[in-house]
């Protein structure tokens, strides 16, 4: 049994608790938040009464094993440090950090630490993603991925009316880069590596919030496009093209149908069948690393997508002028 507690009250929080409950292993212990009154309304939904209103309190836990971290991304680095240090091993939600530099600090604490640290990058641990890496061989040589998630905020109505809710403040190290984009950018440097070059635009909203973009990723054999929104939808697949075939994929950040198209015309389908939950298996991941011996190397492993998503975002940030803290 891994003992979680969760940092973090929010909406993101109860869909990880849907899919957690699910996860042979897995068990609420406490809760985390600046407010008390908030953290026992979320453990009462999941019958805990363990309630911790500071990090120190919930690190002198001997009966917390894990920690999710739902809190804003800003608050990732600290926290995800100082969980570590106190023993606890840590499943951090996307974006694990806000820059590579943060991340390099995360990555130590743990090895120092012997701890595990995994992103809570849903799709790429979930069998729809396992069926694009095997079926990829079949489109030949690879010239364009065009990874993309456009997704209207349930909060962008409420900026527009003056409300700035923590979704559209790039002071907690917001943006739609960080928040959707990071969909698009994960998986196509753990399918494809580290590009060679790196071309980038943004949308950009009255509070210097980035609110929509597009990334061009040069491999030299093959070019790669990540475009992501907080302010519109999108209703088109991602495609991956190849000489022999092309591949769409319906939808990058929760995969439930592939289909490849060969030259011929001829069509070849997959319909995954998974969990209506994808969080389920990143939770299942955390805890099965926790309990297997060479936990800490697959976890360390799994970072080095983590790292290269960092590395790319960092340089559209550079480029577009993404800016945190205002």
């Amino acid at each position: 049994m891994l003992r979680f507690a969760i940092i973090g009250t929010g909406k993101i929080s109860h869909t990880f608790m849907k899919a957690a409950l699910k996860v042979p292993g897995f068990k609420l212990e406490a809760v985390c938040s600046r407010s008390q009154d908030n953290g026992r309304a979320f453990g009462s939904v999941y019958g805990v009464d363990k309630v911790y209103t500071t990090l120190e309190s919930l690190a002198d836990d001997k009966e917390v094993d894990a920690v999710y971290i739902a809190s804003p991304n800003s608050s990732h680095c600290a926290q995800t440090v100082f969980m570590l240090e106190h023993g606890k091993h840590v499943l951090c939600e996307k974006p694990i950090a806000s820059n590579a530099r943060e991340l390099e600090r995360m990555r130590k604490a743990a090895d120092g630490n012997g701890r595990i640290l995994l992103e809570a990058m849903r799709p790429v641990f979930d069998p729809g993603f396992a069926k694009i890496k095997e079926a990829i061989p079949r489109l030949g040589q690879i010239r364009r991925a065009v990874f993309q998630y456009c997704q209207y905020s349930s909060r962008y109505d409420a900026f527009k009316n003056g409300v700035i809710e923590n979704a559209f403040n790039p002071a907690l190290s917001n943006a739609a880069l960080m928040d959707i984009g990071v969909y698009c950018i994960h998986p196509m440097v753990l399918l494809f590596g580290r590009p060679q070059r790196i071309m980038a635009s943004g949308i950009f909203l009255h509070n210097h919030m980035e609110g929509a973009g597009t990334v061009l990723m040069d491999y030299g054999s093959m070019l790669g496009e990540a475009r992501y929104s907080k302010i519109t939808d999108s209703a088109q697949p991602s495609e991956i093209q190849g000489e022999d075939a092309n591949m769409l994929i319906w939808q990058i950040q929760d995969t439930r149908k592939i289909q490849v198209t060969y030259r011929d015309g001829r069509p070849e389908t997959w319909e995954i069948q998974k969990e209506d939950n994808n969080m389920y298996y990143e939770v299942r991941r955390m805890v099965e690393l926790a309990r297997m011996d060479g936990g800490r190397e697959l976890a360390a492993a799994h970072l080095e997508g983590s790292v290269m998503e960092m590395e790319v975002m960092d340089k559209v940030r550079e480029l577009t002028g993404i800016r945190f803290g205002e």
